[in-house]
């Protein structure tokens, strides 16, 4: 019998504590146990970026860490980004732009363009594009996403 452990991690500004297996993932914990299906589980690998979410401030794969390894941790989802009522920058701009099509790997590409916003310029098409090559898309072709980022940089320079 696989002895479990007890984690305690902040999950959207929620404290959870939870009795875990040693080998479940982070994806699985998110989406199953607390029921945040936003985190899409793709590839299993690491590949797509479909499940990425920030985890104490930087973009991880949470289909590569187990729930134990998080434990401690300050992990944002894409729940965490805003509501149907009231849309974040990076949803509103993915909205207005068309940045997205069947939807799969949104909640990982705003994530993942959540935290690059937080930490560089992205004062080119080139750095944007660099920037989301960790994760897939098969329907958009990136163009839109692109325009979606490049979008809420010009907005930021322009300040309120």
């Amino acid at each position: 019998m696989i002895a479990h452990k007890n984690i305690k991690l902040t999950v959207n500004g929620a404290v959870y504590q939870r009795t875990v297996e040693p080998r479940l993932l982070l994806s699985d914990f998110l989406r199953v146990d607390l029921g945040l299906t936003g985190t899409h589980v793709g590839c299993e690998h690491g590949v797509c970026g479909a499940c990425t979410i920030i985890v104490d401030g930087d973009s991880a794969r949470s289909c590569l860490m187990l729930a134990v390894q998080a434990d401690g941790a300050m992990i944002e989802t894409v729940e965490s980004l805003g509501s149907i009522h009231k849309l974040s920058s990076v949803q509103k701009a993915f909205h207005e732009h068309h940045a997205l099509q069947c939807g799969f790997c949104t909640p990982g590409m705003l994530m993942t363009v959540t935290d690059l916003l937080r930490k560089y310029p992205l004062a080119t098409d080139e750095e944007i594009r660099a920037g989301l090559s960790g994760n897939l898309c098969r329907c958009t072709g990136y163009e839109h996403i692109v325009e979606a980022v490049r979008a809420i940089v010009r907005q930021r320079e322009a300040g309120p």
